[in-house]
């Protein structure tokens, strides 16, 4: 046993650290802790109860401290640790929902955890326990249509009709626009996120202008040239433009080429 300590045991001590021992409701920590509080009273060595319990020296010295300090209650709970770090304060958290709910900075779409995180001065796991207490999902956006047409459902079941059940020899293609840069905008305002409700807005959208961008990458000396041409139909032919090649590399430059746009 360990020098400086001696277990005695009190009044009605031993028959409860065997009741814990005998019952079979009793959880295992709760058992081999009184069988080492037990085989110390019976002035077994320290190395015998290692044998016997499993259990190493700096555990066996911890759990006799805590039976000559606080008895055999001591042994049939957890000593209270401080946490390790602090909880957020209540304007930390209200300062975090107040920045999710606005509009974030920059091009953003929305906010991130990793970027409100460093925007509020918190770790990124309080971010996500934040926006999950207040039901907060800044990177989902429901999308909404209301259509004022009155044949729509009509529309709706002809054009859907056609991929469920084509008719006999025929071919069905689906044609999306050209590929433009657009300034775009909803068709309606959005609602904005709440707690338990996610951002809303119009899958379709208006145009407020249009442009279209040819570009090509040239492999021989990994540029990319660009060139942008007003939407219209027809050839649009790339601008020739000479750019200067190293003369030490082998081989011939590919022929410019018209990029054609209909």
């Amino acid at each position: 046993m360990r020098k400086g300590i001696e277990v005695r045991l009190g009044p009605g001590d031993r028959e409860r650290l065997e009741a814990v021992i005998g019952s079979g409701n009793s959880p295992q920590k709760h058992v081999w802790r009184a069988r080492i509080v037990l085989l110390s009273a019976d002035g077994v060595g320290t190395m015998a109860i290692q044998r016997q319990t499993g259990k190493g020296k700096p555990t066996i010295w911890r759990w006799q401290a805590r039976f000559m300090t606080e008895g055999v209650d001591g042994l049939l709970h957890e000593a209270t640790r401080p946490a390790g770090k602090p909880p957020l304060r209540p304007e930390v958290i209200e300062r975090v929902v107040e920045m999710t709910l606005a509009e974030p900075p920059g091009e953003r779409t929305h906010w991130t955890g990793r970027a409100m995180a460093k925007a509020a001065g918190v770790s990124h796991r309080s971010v996500q326990r934040i926006w999950a207490a207040h039901g907060l999902k800044p990177h989902r956006v429901r999308t909404f249509k209301l259509s004022n047409d009155p044949k729509f459902a009509a529309k709706v079941q002809d054009v859907v009709g056609l991929y469920i059940d084509p008719p006999e020899h025929a071919l069905v293609l689906s044609v999306d626009e050209k590929s433009q840069i657009q300034a775009l905008d909803r068709t309606q305002p959005g609602l904005p996120m709440k707690k338990g409700r996610c951002g809303t807005m119009t899958h379709d959208y208006k145009r407020h202008g249009t442009t279209t961008l040819f570009a090509a990458f040239d492999v021989l000396d990994g540029r990319v040239i660009g060139h942008g041409a007003p939407p219209a139909s027809g050839i649009h032919p790339l601008p020739q433009q000479d750019q200067p090649r190293d003369p030490g590399r082998a081989g011939t430059p590919p022929d410019r080429r018209q990029l054609r746009h209909t």
